[in-house]
């Protein structure tokens, strides 16, 4: 069948002297295809005229030596006749500029300007809900500065106490030169936290504050409102200031801002994937009728997940991009690369998530789906991103020496040696068993050997975390993840709230549409079909059904499901809107549960120690205790201490143990001895920590028992304290949650 091409056979009506038509060329030249859709001539005829300057038609351009020639004199006669000549040929051009991309703007589809409103409108939804959870659940808004900073809990409160000393310190750079020269983090010690804790959100959050501030104060613009906040029940008042003037509420507000741009990129995700702006519409009604189970921003908002999240859904969405089209262009590797450092450098945990999609796409591309070139590009991104944040993070170890990096090494080699060492396999089973093993086996003893030559065991934690879940080891370390509710098993209600809201019952067809695909592939692979059509048909199908969304939202990506059902588009479309129908009903149950949560934080015991802590204790004074009120400690009192809440470090692990033998059973005796190694001057004891039980195991007692089982059966030594605790420590402060216990050095 012939196509014709684009412009050809068609008569066009005549054209006005120096009019192009439509959809040609401004640049046609001298010695264009007498076939270009660029010039015609009255009647439709098509021709090129030869270059000079006829009576009708365009005028071909000049080369582009002589252009540039031109140029160049016209500038050099701009500037010879002064700064209003030069102004003069400035605007010209800018006017010219302006002209030439009118037309774009105009001839653009008004369903991209309408996709993107849609975008912005789902962004500043998320972005309003957010807000409000968190301030309905806090009474944010009228909190005191100490309030704020205490609701900031563990590694929340841990992260915020840097972008403090930013903001607080003489100038910007006093106060980076200040976190990369801390003492206050595990005293004695001097650490560069942004090696450490990737702290890079709170240093531009900083830097934009300042700014911000220093905008406004020059403009004599006001940018908080303080006023007196009547607490009630007998305690004091305090001064409550809201706007972005005030720290916190910064803070905060760009978290949530951020995250409400991420709902902006779901939806657009949601709609590339589809096809369709109705795919992009599920996808952002499936996230909010699952909101609690998606994302705790609203309740955590400083965590390093809240910065890198939006970055992970730019990412797939470009990733996405990148395997759809045949020919992959720079700009969208460096979109791609620039997407994933932005991804891995706020969140220590991101090398994990990218690890599952490196394993993914090599999944596929040894099954033939993408073409292994496509793959090594796609990996030199990987490696660039990565090598990138490992210079940013002045040479942290965990990324080098990552299950990521090796993978990335790992899957390289195979893709280069597979066409030479494995050209002689005939049977494709057997290939794609070979590759998987050989990554599977390589990046485990890579990893191992990186690990072993850099004496890197910051995250020999994991593998035991994991070796808990399978096989139930136990020791200190493991038991402090496993007990706490985040590292533990799924809950059973959990995959009922899921079925509620028909999520699982949508995954597990789409996962019935991928098994039923997958198979149709093994047998089509082992007929030995060509490379090209396998991609075609990856392209075409393979993508979108991977995707939910690209399964349930009518378009011609999903095809396949279509014919799964055997209905017609009209009837899939009703199906689609019944199905969202049903979701609703369950959703907007789960929505109301979040909107009816009413509280207003108050931590009375913890407020005391604090202020006991400022005004009772020297500046140089070094506290030890539980990993959340640390956090709190430095904060509020920019006191030193000795461990924290941020568990990824060999060294600091150790230092956690040892003091947290004060909920042991071991002797006071040999736990002062080793509290005043580390230099601690007051102990704070939390009496719940010693016998609070969130399940069996896993009091700090019983941990202990088996870090130290010859200790075990007597008295622990937190119990012992909170009696009497001479003549080993000394009881200075004392509240209903906390005695902080001063430790006599002899």
């Amino acid at each position: 069948m012939a196509v014709p091409s684009r412009g050809g056979n068609k008569e066009s009506p005549p054209l006005k002297p120096g009019q192009r038509s439509p959809g040609g060329s401004p640049r046609s030249g001298r010695g264009r295809p007498a076939r270009s859709p660029g010039r015609q001539v009255p009647g439709g005829a098509r021709g090129v005229r030869k270059g000079g300057g006829g009576r009708r038609g365009g005028r071909s351009e000049p080369p582009r030596g002589c252009r540039e020639a031109a140029a160049a004199g016209r500038l050099r006669d701009a500037l010879g006749r002064g700064p209003l000549g030069l102004l003069r040929v400035c605007g010209e051009r800018l006017r010219v500029f302006v002209d030439d991309r009118r037309a774009f703007v105009v001839k653009a589809d008004s369903k991209i300007w309408l996709t993107f409103i849609l975008a912005a409108f789902a962004g500043v939804l998320h972005w309003c809900h957010i807000t409000t959870l968190f301030e309905n659940d806090r009474h944010f808004s009228h909190l005191s500065t100490l309030e704020r900073e205490m609701a900031f809990r563990t590694e929340m409160g841990l992260y915020y106490s840097y972008f403090k000393i930013i903001i607080e310190a003489p100038s910007f750079w006093n106060g980076l030169w200040a976190i990369m020269n801390d003492r206050l983090t595990e005293y004695p010690l001097v650490i560069n936290t942004l090696q450490r804790f990737n702290l890079y959100p709170e240093v531009v959050l900083a830097s934009w504050y300042r700014i911000y501030t220093a905008i406004m104060d020059f403009l004599g613009v006001p940018t908080k409102t303080c006023w007196t906040v009547n607490r009630g029940k007998g305690l004091s008042p305090v001064e409550s200031c809201e706007g972005l003037g005030d720290p916190a509420s910064f803070y905060v507000a760009v978290i949530f801002l951020l995250n409400g741009l991420m709902m902006s990129l779901f939806f657009l995700y949601g709609t590339y994937l589809s096809g369709s702006r109705l795919g992009g519409l599920i996808t952002v009604m499936c996230f909010f009728f699952n909101h609690g189970e998606c994302t705790r921003v609203m309740w955590t908002p400083p965590l390093r997940e809240s910065f890198s999240y939006p970055f992970l859904v730019l990412q797939m969405l470009l990733l996405t991009y990148i395997l759809r089209i045949p020919n992959i262009n720079t700009g969208s590797l460096i979109a791609l690369c620039v997407s994933n450092i932005f991804f891995m450098l706020p969140w220590q945990f991101a090398q994990f998530v990218l690890l599952t999609q490196i394993a993914s796409l090599f999944a596929v591309c040894i099954m033939g789906y993408i073409d292994s070139s496509k793959l090594q590009k796609i990996l030199s991104v990987h490696m660039v991103s990565l090598v990138v944040c490992f210079i940013l993070m002045f040479g942290n170890s965990m990324l080098l020496t990552s299950y990521y990096a090796a993978s990335l090494v790992v899957i390289w080699g195979i893709l280069e040696l597979s066409p030479r060492v494995f050209k002689r396999c005939r049977s494709q089973v057997y290939l794609w068993v070979i590759q998987g093993c050989a990554w599977l086996f390589g990046t485990v003893t890579l990893k191992y050997l990186t690990s072993l030559a850099f004496g890197i065991a910051d995250d020999a934690h994991i593998g035991n975390i994991l070796k808990s879940k399978f096989i139930g080891y136990k020791d200190f370390d493991t038991l402090m993840y496993t007990c706490a509710a985040e590292f533990d098993f799924m809950e059973k209600e959990t995959p009922v709230r899921y079925t509620k809201t028909l999520l699982l019952p949508v995954v597990l067809v789409v996962l019935g549409v991928i098994v039923k695909k997958a198979i149709k592939y093994l047998r089509w692979t082992l007929s030995h079909t060509g490379q090209y059509e396998r991609e075609e048909r990856f392209n075409q199908g393979g993508i979108p059904c991977i995707a939910a969304v690209g399964i349930l939202c009518p378009s011609d990506f999903n095809h396949e499901a279509k014919v799964v059902f055997d209905t017609t588009p009209v009837c899939y479309g009703f199906l689609v809107v019944f199905k969202t129908a049903l979701m609703a009903i369950e959703g907007s149950a789960n929505l109301q549960t979040q909107w009816n949560i009413m509280g207003e934080f108050s931590n009375l015991p913890q407020e005391e120690l604090l202020e006991w802590i400022q005004v009772s204790t020297r500046q140089d004074a070094v506290f030890a205790g539980a990993m959340p009120t640390m956090a709190s400690v430095k904060l509020s009192t920019l006191r030193p201490i000795v461990n924290h809440p941020h568990y990824e470090d060999a060294g600091l692990r150790a230092r956690t143990k040892v003091v947290y033998s004060m909920y042991s059973r071991k002797p006071a005796k040999e736990v002062k001895r080793e509290l005043i190694k580390l230099g601690v001057n007051y102990y704070i004891l939390e009496e719940s920590l010693c016998v609070s039980r969130k399940k069996p195991g896993c009091s700090m007692p019983e941990i202990w028992d088996v870090e130290d089982p010859a200790n075990s059966g007597r008295i622990p030594l937190c119990t012992l304290m909170s009696k009497d605790s001479r003549p080993y420590f000394i009881t200075v402060f004392e509240n209903s949650n906390y005695r902080v216990l001063k430790i006599p050095y002899e």
